[in-house]
Formats: C-alpha cells, sequence, structure tokens
C-alpha cells in the first residue's frame, strides 16, 4: 500500500455530502473560503449539521484531507503491479501528479491543506502519517528495484527525493496552469526515476558520501600521510 491513513474519517451519507461541498469549495475558490457558513451552503445543509458532524472547523478540515488521502489510496490499490519496478513507480506515482482534471482538482485541495498542516496540529498529524507511508513504500520499491542487499539510508534517500521531486512538478504544473496533455511532467518523472534506478544504492552521486570521505581521512591520518593542502604540503 502507497497510501494509507486508516480510520482517519468516518464516512456516512451526510458526512460525505459535506466533505464533498468542502472539497469543491476547496479546489474552486481555496481554503479561506471553506468557513462552515460556506459549507452548510454548498452541502444544502444547515449550519448546525455540520458543526453535529464536525464540531470544530479543524475537525471538518482533517476529516476532508483525510478523505482525499484515501481517495488516492484507494485508486493507487487498484493498480496491477508487474515485474517492472520502473513501471511500478511510474504509475503510482503519476496519481499524485495533475496529469487530468480530477489529480489537478486533488493536487489543488492537497497543497491546500499541506499549507495548513504547517500551523495545524491535526491535520499535521494526517500529513505525517502520509507522507511516512509514502516514503517507506518508495523506498522497499527502490530497495527491491536495485536487486541487492540494498542500504536503507540511501533507499530512503531516494524515496525522498522523488517525492520531492513529485511534489515540486506538482506545484509548478497547478501554479503555471501547465497543460499536461504536452507531456511534460509525465517526461520529467521518466528522467528522474531512470537516473535514480539506473544507479545501484551506494552510488547514486558522483561524489564519496561525507562519512566515506571522512573514513578515508582517519585512514591516510593513521597512516601519517596528510590528505589536503597544496601540493607541496603533501610532499
Amino acid at each position: 500500500m502507497i497510501l494509507g491513513v486508516d480510520a482517519l474519517s468516518t464516512s456516512t451519507g451526510q458526512t460525505d455530502t459535506i466533505l464533498d461541498a468542502l472539497l469543491e469549495i476547496v479546489a474552486e475558490r481555496g481554503l479561506e473560503k471553506a468557513t462552515v457558513r460556506e459549507v452548510a451552503a454548498a452541502a444544502g445543509v444547515a449550519i448546525g449539521t455540520v458543526q453535529y458532524y464536525f464540531p470544530t472547523k479543524d475537525n471538518m478540515m482533517s476529516a476532508a484531507f483525510a478523505e482525499v488521502v484515501d481517495r488516492i489510496r484507494t485508486r493507487v490499490g487498484a493498480i496491477s503491479h508487474g515485474d517492472d519496478l520502473h513501471a511500478n513507480l511510474t504509475a503510482v506515482l503519476h496519481e499524485l501528479l495533475p496529469l487530468d482534471d480530477r489529480r489537478r482538482r486533488e493536487v489543488r485541495i492537497q497543497l491546500a491543506f499541506a499549507a495548513k498542516a504547517a500551523t495545524t496540529p491535526a491535520m499535521a498529524r494526517v500529513q505525517h502519517t502520509v507522507l511516512d507511508d509514502v516514503r517507506r513504500s518508495v523506498a522497499t520499491a527502490f530497495g527491491a528495484a536495485w536487486a541487492q542487499p540494498a542500504d536503507a539510508p540511501r533507499c530512503s534517500l531516494a524515496a525522498a527525493a522523488v517525492l520531492a521531486a513529485v511534489d515540486g512538478l506538482a506545484l509548478h504544473a497547478v501554479s503555471a496552469n501547465l497543460d499536461p496533455k504536452q507531456g511534460q511532467l509525465v517526461d520529467a518523472l521518466n528522467l528522474i526515476l531512470t537516473a535514480i534506478l539506473d544507479k545501484p544504492a551506494g552510488s547514486m552521486s558522483g561524489r564519496p558520501s561525507v562519512s566515506r570521505t571522512a573514513e578515508d581521512a582517519r585512514s591516510a591520518e593513521d597512516a601519517g600521510s596528510p590528505t589536503i593542502g597544496p601540493p607541496e604540503a603533501r610532499q
């Protein structure tokens, strides 16, 4: 499972109507317009009904955020995976990019909620749960793709890099009104995945790691041979 938030929202016919109305407002007009009064009007219910199901605005916002995540999780869970790890990762990450009207709306909503999570503890918990689950799943996929005893920190780093890239692509696409039909988002993601997957764990960079460099320096010191400084200092 690439996305998972269990029991973060309770779904009933009435709550679904309210959450759908809230998400419509956020997608079209922004999070600041999603007041209890506006949500009640859009849902066709009384303000008291909204407050009955969601005693505070934060309760309502957290439930709506969880609902968006759950919808994406459901679609991702329905993806059939084969032996091609590149294709598997591509299929999953495409669900996080605004490649059609539905996903564009979801990205707008997610970006709005992610910003809100920075100052709202309840929403921050949803965000934290989602990001941790996604990162672990993608890191596991990288370990499998490299088909060797994987360096867990490297796999986690690769997952973080890809997810940061997807977030950046998504933000750029919706803020610049990029046309997904031009294929730029798909091509950019493919470039990033190919660059990372083609390098085995431990060789994602042309430079040695900081820890490796430090270890080499200590070994040189033990041997009495300085490793830095001008050429004359090393003679």
